[in-house]
């Protein structure tokens, strides 16, 4: 299986390497945030070299899916047409966002959401299988999805709001499976907040709390499972 993986983190080194460390498929790297992008989607057939993706993920990033960049713009046209063409896509916090606002959904900037957390299933779906409810993650966010995109299901959430949501072939969650306690703990350190607020986030990353946070992991296998059974009709032939 072979996933494209869109890094669109800004100059840290945690998202490419958290990623291919959990996921079990081959996954090519864009760095979007730096103009890497795969040609459109839909290209004839006979490009050279051709890669075929059965799916994609969306990484973080310390933008906000509303700035008034044109990589966003660029990239966010080329999400427009993965999704009209099937490609079964998971955006983590950033892509979560993204994927909302492009399919008609509301991101807006509120309170920070920093540290591990406690979420809340909503809904059965297939992405669950094997993680309890509720379950222990890690978060960093101030952007908000606070209105789902319409024919959107809610999956997940918990009193900050929107978790994580379904439509069709595309998968959102809006916390971070991929971290692991050094990238929590360097996350929290790089956050220009009140020492009280950093102090709080960082006394949550408990041993007990890292272990929980093993089990959303899962959600990679899941996702997999989802692209195996939906990617073969939507396998786009890319540029690698």
């Amino acid at each position: 299986m072979h996933l494209a993986l869109f890094d669109a983190s800004l100059g840290t080194p945690h998202a490419s390497r958290n990623f291919q460390r959990e996921i079990d498929a081959s996954l090519s790297v864009f760095h979007v945030n730096q103009g890497e992008m795969p040609p459109p989607v839909g290209r004839p057939e006979g490009s050279s070299p051709p890669a075929s993706f059965d799916g994609a993920i969306i990484s973080g990033s310390q933008s906000s899916v509303y700035d008034d960049r044109p990589w966003i713009q660029e990239f966010s046209r080329w999400v427009e047409g993965a999704i009209a063409d099937g490609l079964p896509i998971l955006g983590v916090c950033w892509g979560h966002q993204l994927l909302a606002q492009i399919l008609g959904g509301t991101v807006k900037g509120g309170s920070y959401e920093l540290g591990y957390v406690t979420v809340t299933q909503e809904a059965d779906d297939p992405i669950w299988t094997d993680i309890p409810n509720p379950f222990t993650v890690f978060a960093t966010h101030s952007d908000h999805v606070v209105a789902l995109p319409p024919g959107a299901t809610l999956l997940a959430a918990n009193e900050t709001g929107i978790q994580s949501f379904r439509h069709e072939r595309v998968y959102a969650v809006q916390f971070h499976p991929e971290y692991d306690r050094h990238t929590a703990e360097a996350m929290i350190n790089s956050k220009d907040l009140a020492d009280e607020d950093l102090q709080a986030a960082l006394d949550t990353c408990t041993p007990e709390n890292v272990a929980a946070a093993k089990a959303p992991k899962q959600l990679f296998d899941n996702f997999l499972d989802h692209v195996a059974t939906t990617g073969p009709e939507a396998s786009t032939t890319l540029d690698a």
